[in-house]
């Protein structure tokens, strides 16, 4: 039996609406027309059924303050950095703008393990998000949670190179470099107040980031963009992402495509090369 095995099962179910207002943000956001029809764009979803803890039950990083109490959804665990470190996203039907929606979320398991940094603790989540009875999204959702980082270690990501990011390989490059306007805008959408996206000493000072670091569904919604940008708005039926090393505000992000026999690879590179993201699609 594993350390965590009794939280596994439990369910969260969240009630919210496809606003427009919410799609114009969106869409502001990632420097993007709205879409002309009245559906929502894919990823929109990350922005719904939303945790909603009062501010003065947040925890030193900003999360939600964890507890073991019966009706806790997500598990204790005690080490005190957190990432969402990977998805498969199943895209059934386009969101409709207008909609009410229900989201069920459920545990799906949670695993411990050791890594180079100590132990890392993975709970993955299974979502569902319907209109009605219209099953409209799934998504199995990665978090991993680790422990804190040791006394004087050298600051994540290294610096950046001396090598560069080659776009050969890839049929389509979009390069941005994520100001902290687009992390705070980011982090509104989605009501995500972990600090290490907005407070550069706490991410420098606590949890030993270099600077302040790009969401990485923020990263992800940037490659669903760009590959809306090669096959149209609702164009994909499935996405998966894994987040490989952290991003840097301030920093160029490579953002890049290819077809491969008929899908799409995706993936985000520092300007010397760094993968910080790969993805399928």
């Amino acid at each position: 039996m594993g350390e965590w095995d009794a939280w596994i099962g439990r369910e969260e179910v969240r009630h919210d609406r496809v606003d427009r207002g919410l799609v114009a943000r969106w869409c502001a956001t990632l420097d993007r027309d709205p879409p002309t029809d009245d559906t929502a764009p894919q990823g929109l979803h990350w922005c719904l059924g939303l945790p909603d803890a009062p501010t003065g039950a947040l925890g030193p990083d900003g999360h939600p303050q964890r507890s073991d109490a019966p009706d806790a959804f997500l598990p204790p665990v005690p080490l005190p950095r957190r990432m969402w470190a990977a998805s498969a996203v199943r895209f059934h039907a386009p969101l409709p703008l207008d909609a009410a929606i229900t989201r069920r979320s459920r545990i799906a398991a949670i695993t411990t393990k050791q890594g180079a940094s100590g132990t890392l603790v993975f709970v993955d989540l299974a979502h569902e998000t319907h209109s009605g009875e219209t099953l409209l999204v799934s998504e199995t959702q990665s978090l991993v949670y680790r422990a804190a980082a040791p006394a004087g270690a050298a600051l994540v990501p290294p610096p950046p190179g001396t090598a560069r990011f080659d776009a050969a390989a890839w049929t389509l490059v979009r390069t941005i470099e994520p100001a902290p306007p687009l992390l705070f805008r980011y982090s509104a959408l989605t009501f995500n107040s972990h600090r290490i996206h907005y407070d550069l000493a706490y991410a420098t000072g606590e949890e030993g980031y270099r600077g302040l670091v790009v969401h990485g569904p923020l990263t992800a919604s940037l490659l669903l963009d760009l590959a809306r940008r090669h096959r149209g708005d609702n164009g994909l039926a499935t996405f998966r992402f894994r987040g490989t090393s952290p991003a840097v505000a301030g920093e160029p992000l490579h953002l890049a495509l290819r077809e491969d026999a008929g899908a799409l690879v995706l993936g985000a590179f520092a300007a010397d090369g760094r993968q910080i993201m790969d993805a399928t699609a």
